[in-house]
This record gives C-alpha cells, sequence and structure tokens, in this order.
C-alpha cells in the first residue's frame, strides 16, 4: 500500500505553488478536472490576474491579523520575483493589477514544469475522509493514502470547472468551524424601485460605491439581473444586507455649481452622464426633460441624489457568476504559522477554502500563493 508524503485535494493555484516547492518528497494531487490549474486558465480572460502590487491585509474580508502574518510570509512582491525567475512575462493594468502578458497558459505551463515529480489523481473526485495511522482519502476510484493532508479544494463558484464543497464537508468531518459560505465578488440584482436599471443593460459608468465603510472608485455595469462591473463586484465581498450607497457622478465636486453653470442646458444634456442612464433616471423620478432653470428646489434635490444614490439590494447573482466564495473554514482553528488545523494533526487548509476573501484585482489568487508559501515554510 502506498502512502503519499502529502496529498493535496485540489490542483489548483495554491496546491500547485505549495507543491512546486517540494521537490524530494512524495507529493500526489487529487482533483476532479482533466487539467490541472483551470482556474488559473480561466480567469482574467484567459491572461491570469495573479496578483496586485499593493495587496495588503485591508483588501480582504476575515481576520486581518491572521491575513497580515499570512501575506507577510508571500507577499505580492514574491510573487513577482516568482514570476521573474521562471521567465513569465507580465503586464501591469490599472490599480496595480498584474496579469500574464499572453496567457495564463504559460503560468500553468510552469507549475506543470515544477510539479512534474507529484503524483496526479484527475477527474477523481473526493468522497469522503478518515484518518487512522494516516488519511484515508476514499476517491470515485478507489482509495489514497497520506501522511499528510493539505486541502486546497478551492470554494463553490466556477460549478462549470468542479467547483465542490468536498472541503468544507472534510473540515466539518475533523469538528472546524465553518462560516457560512456564500457567493462573493458578484453582481447585485435590484429591488423594485431600481428596475428602471434593468433598460441600461451593456452601459458601463465611472462610480464611486460605498458599502459597510468601504469605498471603491470602478466602473459600474448594467446588466439584465442588476449591476454588476469591477466597483460593484468588489462591494459586493461587504454587502450583507443594508443599503449601498453610489456616487454616478464621481467628478462632479457641487451640484448646486453644476446647475449654475449648465442653468440653459437640458437636464440630460447638462449632466455628464449617458443620456440613455439620464433619461431612465428622470422616467423613474416622473420628471420631464426640461432646462435646468426651470427645475423647482424639490425637483434639484431629486436630481442631486445621483452624487448619493441609496438603496438596498435584493440579492445577488449567485454562485454561477460569483468569482469566488465568501466565508469557510474559521481561521482561528488554523495556525497561521503554518496552515494546519489546531484540531487534526497533519491536516492543513490553504487558499479559498480558508474564510479569507479578497476584492477584484488579484487579491485572491495572491492569498492562495501566500497561504501555499505559509505552509512550505514548515518543511
Amino acid at each position: 500500500m502506498k502512502i503519499h508524503d502529502i496529498l493535496f485535494i485540489g490542483a489548483g493555484a495554491s496546491a500547485l505553488m505549495a507543491a512546486s516547492q517540494l521537490q524530494g518528497r512524495d507529493v500526489a494531487l487529487v482533483d476532479s478536472n482533466p487539467k490541472i490549474g483551470m482556474k488559473l486558465l480561466i480567469s482574467g480572460g484567459g491572461k491570469c490576474n495573479l496578483t496586485n502590487r499593493f495587496a495588503t491585509a485591508e483588501n480582504y474580508l476575515g481576520d486581518a491579523g491572521f491575513i497580515a502574518l499570512v501575506l507577510k510570509a508571500f507577499d505580492a512582491n514574491s510573487t513577482l520575483l516568482f514570476a521573474k525567475e521562471h521567465r513569465l512575462a507580465l503586464e501591469e493594468r490599472a490599480h496595480g493589477q498584474m496579469f500574464c502578458a499572453n496567457s495564463a497558459k504559460d503560468l500553468v505551463s510552469i507549475f506543470g514544469r515544477l510539479t512534474s515529480f507529484c503524483t496526479f489523481y484527475l477527474q477523481t473526485n473526493v468522497l469522503h475522509v478518515k484518518k487512522e495511522k494516516h488519511f484515508v482519502v476514499q476517491t470515485n476510484k478507489g482509495e489514497i493514502y497520506a501522511q499528510k493532508l493539505v486541502v486546497a479544494s478551492g470554494g463553490l463558484s466556477y460549478a462549470s470547472i468542479g467547483a465542490s464543497d468536498i472541503g468544507y464537508k472534510v473540515a466539518e468531518h475533523f469538528g472546524h468551524t465553518l462560516i457560512t459560505p456564500s457567493p462573493a465578488l458578484v453582481g447585485l440584482t435590484l429591488q423594485k424601485e431600481q428596475f428602471w436599471m434593468k433598460e441600461l443593460s451593456g452601459i458601463a459608468i465611472p462610480v464611486v460605491f460605498h458599502v459597510e465603510g468601504k469605498r471603491f472608485r470602478e466602473n459600474l455595469l448594467f446588466a439584465h439581473k442588476g449591476i454588476s462591473g469591477p466597483a460593484v463586484l468588489s462591494g459586493s465581498l461587504y454587502w450583507k444586507k443594508g443599503a449601498i450607497c453610489i456616487d454616478f457622478l464621481p467628478d462632479v465636486v457641487n451640484m448646486e455649481s453644476l446647475f449654475k453653470a449648465q442653468r440653459q442646458k437640458q437636464i440630460s444634456t447638462a449632466l455628464p452622464l449617458p443620456k440613455r442612464f439620464t433619461k431612465a433616471f428622470l422616467e423613474a423620478l416622473g420628471l420631464e426633460d426640461k432646462t435646468i432653470v426651470k427645475l423647482t428646489p424639490g425637483e434639484r434635490e431629486s436630481i442631486a441624489s445621483l452624487k448619493a444614490y441609496t438603496f438596498a439590494p435584493a440579492g445577488n447573482f449567485g454562485y454561477t457568476k460569483a468569482e469566488v466564495t465568501r466565508g469557510g473554514v474559521a481561521t482561528f482553528e488554523i495556525d497561521d504559522l503554518t496552515m494546519q488545523s489546531r484540531l487534526c494533526e497533519g491536516l492543513y487548509f490553504l487558499g479559498e477554502v480558508v474564510d479569507v476573501t479578497g476584492e477584484l484585482g488579484g487579491f485572491n489568487f495572491q492569498w492562495a500563493f501566500a497561504s501555499a508559501m505559509r505552509f512550505v515554510k514548515n518543511f
């Protein structure tokens, strides 16, 4: 009976980074997909936003102290150095987002080369796990044995590439607390009062999105189901069930000054917004598109609400549209020096399965790599 030194459940970002550093050990990875690194391959439009050069604990939802310690072990500069060492060409986009210059296939190819010594059990589904003298992992193709078990199975988003709840089930089997998983980095649906936005599907505009004390200045995209785009996706990470506030005119400092300067113009011309947006907004207010000078004080106030348009979303687009999963294995039951379970010796948790979730822009892959390297430094 073959007993591997280390078995990873999952062959994604965190598992591949960790396994790539464990040459000389008997390492195995089990994954339901036919290829390794499937989420890496499809993310960022096929170019994989693998890190953000400005990543700090403030860009994550979770225990800030835990996150900061793990990120310190392998920060964004470390990821960039890894890319340089392996001649992975990168390109920087807005806000420090770092993408593969050519294709995510280049990154996955590097991991493939660095893990060529590993045993891969692909197209294999983990059913359940138990621990005897070693870990026994029951799959649809038989049992796999290992001295150490690393759960790096990701979350519930991207069911099309094999996302499942197996990581959470393993954690619960060994007595771990699970922070209820939910979709994150996902579009938000609308209440009836905001249905006028559905008429704007396809339009993207720069906004400042406020939620739970966080502020995101990015584009908002109107969609058939509601609102999406970078500002909304990052904001959705922190949204619970309360109100959000959107500044649709982030470059307008004072509405009264705008009204005064544009007093002889039609509302739809005076406001620096797409006319289709302005007309839909006015219709929702029951206002005609007239010259600014003809507006009553009450009507001016209604239009000025575009600087702080506040409402409570109805919900979100769900896991089928979510970039990541919020929640997961509680960090107070994980050793921040080793990523080992505090409840079961030899059991580890990496990446998205842990209750740490980053904003949009390369933060989640950075977390995956950092947690992987925190684990590796234990050996």
